[in-house]
């Protein structure tokens, strides 16, 4: 057999494929990938040259490729040269290795340190027999995080038309993904812009028109419009309806409270600002949350946490920032206040986690929108393909963005302050960061300024030791800039810490404490309101830390309703 190895299935790429290289076993696995040959074009190579062949046949016929499985020994090439190559050829494919079960164990030591730094998704044992579905729920995760941020919907719950991408539509399209809504923006003279147009009946030429789950078009001023008319209002709760819990926030701990409160027979409610998730919901791959060991997503995790909560009985409203809360005197319950509407709670949990902390270079915030991203912005990471981007902070929110944004970006440059990221970066997102051929780490530098005339084109970067400055050509910044709390709408009663953290437990000041004691963990000032998350001071901003704060206020909510209760 030559070196170039068989082709098989050369054909038209109609729907996204599937690659699979084996060059013993391509019959096991082409047999394992028949359930998917209805929506998947699944091919088969028995070599790294094949396989590379196959891989520019798709690209050159328009096609995308979703997935590449190579078994764990190849003719001619290592594993690791295979992945290397495919990560080349399609970067924004996933890539799985599975080992024939002779093999396994031989090959796992090796393998699993490849894992480890990121060169491939998942390391899967071959399947010995039929309906083998422990390894197929592996690989219709890899198949749902690939269509969740690469693929085009097929099916479409949302249509912006828009003759541009404003900063307001790319908020809208963003919002969307984030709340794993499938959306699409299209001109005004595509078919799918004059199917809408056509059933739009406002002021003409007015953009961008949204068309939501085939509801007459609209045409919104703000992402909170967009918001609305998918979860309604605050409050379309009954003003004289009086609920056990009242969550401000939605993202980890929110969650968390939410579906352990309504599961124990709480009547709650959760008020989100933005997207169900918060800031954790932005993440592209979220690998060391327990329960995952091939990773989620933060809008994953997010949404299936939602939907957990909702079938207990919680109610969630999002778009509308809480403006502030009335105390319950002499223990009447509370009076959280939104732009929408009020809900009256006989307790609430303030997990309304933080902000990234603004940049304050004027010239760069006016280009938000236009290439200029504070988070992640999952929806503007497709923007940016073959181009150069920057993104600016040191902690695992940053380091996955950056991860994510080399799939499509031509280079990505991470940009700290510090002269290292082991102080802010979990170990496992800074190997597969220096794995990563398209990622760059700059130390000790920040952004002074930046420009560009439609949208952004160059930033200005400085050494904070020897305050250098040099100028770089990029289309994308991205600020992931740490933590700053907003709770100006938090009562006076409330204690907050020199930062503008909620104060809880043994951290509240000692004149506050009930006869010479500290008020229990996650409890503030004001009984019956409690703390969870990133907003509360000492916190560890993480996931699994905020989703446990978030369980645990429970039980203290249960302490305070009890005399209500008995």
């Amino acid at each position: 057999m030559s070196g170039l190895g068989r082709i098989r299935h050369p054909r038209k790429v109609p729907n996204p494929s599937i690659l699979l290289i084996s060059e013993n076993h391509g019959d096991i696995l082409e047999t394992q990938f028949a359930r998917y040959a209805r929506e998947y074009d699944v091919r088969v190579a028995d070599s790294l040259m094949a396989a590379y062949l196959q891989a520019r046949e798709v690209h050159e016929a328009g096609g995308q490729m979703a997935l590449f499985v190579t078994e764990s020994v190849l003719p001619h090439a290592t594993v690791f040269d295979a992945v290397a190559k495919m990560r080349t050829v399609v970067p924004t494919a996933r890539r799985v290795v599975v080992a024939h079960w002779e093999r396994f164990r031989q090959d796992a030591d090796q393998l699993r340190h490849g894992l480890s730094t990121g060169k491939y998704d998942a390391y899967l044992l071959m399947p010995r027999g039929v309906r083998d579905e422990e390894f197929h729920t592996a690989i219709v995760e890899m198949l749902n995080d690939w269509n969740a941020t690469v693929a085009t919907p097929e099916v479409e719950a949302v249509r912006i038309i828009a003759p541009e991408h404003t900063p307001l539509t790319l908020a809208i399209h963003d919002y969307l993904d984030r709340i794993g809504s499938p959306s699409g923006i299209h001109p005004p003279e595509s078919e799918v812009g004059q199917e809408v147009l056509a059933r739009y009946t406002g002021e003409p030429d007015r953009w961008p028109v949204v068309e939501t789950y085939n509801r007459e078009p609209q045409v919104p001023t703000s992402v909170r419009d967009v918001a609305m008319t998918i979860y309604g209002r605050p409050d379309d709760i009954d003003v004289e309806q009086v609920v056990d819990l009242a969550i401000v926030g939605a993202g980890p701990a929110g969650l968390a409270a939410s579906v352990y409160a309504a599961s124990e027979g709480l009547s709650t409610v959760a008020i989100e600002s933005e997207a169900i998730g918060g800031q954790a919901g932005t993440s592209s791959m979220i690998r060391n949350y327990l329960g995952f060991p091939r990773g989620i997503s933060g809008m994953r995790l997010a949404q299936r946490a939602r939907n957990q909560a909702i079938r207990f009985g919680t109610r969630f409203f999002t778009g509308w920032p809480v403006t502030g809360v009335t105390v319950g005197a002499d223990g009447q319950p509370h009076r959280v206040h939104t732009e929408g509407g009020d809900v009256v709670a006989r307790s609430v949990l303030i997990a309304s986690g933080v902000d990234y902390r603004r940049l304050g270079v004027d010239s760069l915030e006016e280009l938000i929108g236009r290439g200029v991203h504070y988070g992640a912005a999952m929806t503007a990471a497709r923007e940016m393909e073959g181009q150069d981007v920057l993104v600016v902070g040191g902690g695992n929110s940053a380091g996955q963005a950056a991860v994510h944004l080399s799939r499509f970006a031509r280079s990505v440059t991470i940009l700290v302050r510090r002269r290292s990221l082991a102080e802010t970066m979990s170990a496992y997102l800074i190997k597969e960061i220096e794995y990563n051929p398209r990622i760059e780490v700059r130390t000790c530098g920040q952004v002074v300024d930046g420009g560009g005339e439609a949208s952004l084109e160059w930033v200005e970067l400085e050494d904070v030791e020897t305050q250098e400055r040099e100028r770089r050509e990029v289309r994308g910044l991205f600020l992931l800039l740490g933590a700053e709390p907003r709770c100006d709408w938090l009562p006076e009663q409330i204690a907050l810490d020199e930062r503008g953290f909620v104060l809880t437990g043994r951290d509240v000041p000692a004149d506050r404490w009930n006869d010479g004691v500290p008020p229990p963990d996650l409890c503030t000032t004001v009984p019956g309101i409690f703390a969870a998350g990133d907003i509360r001071s000492g916190s560890m901003k993480r996931v699994a830390s905020a989703t446990g704060e978030g369980a645990n206020a429970v039980s203290l909510v249960h302490d305070h309703l009890a005399p209500e209760q008995t």
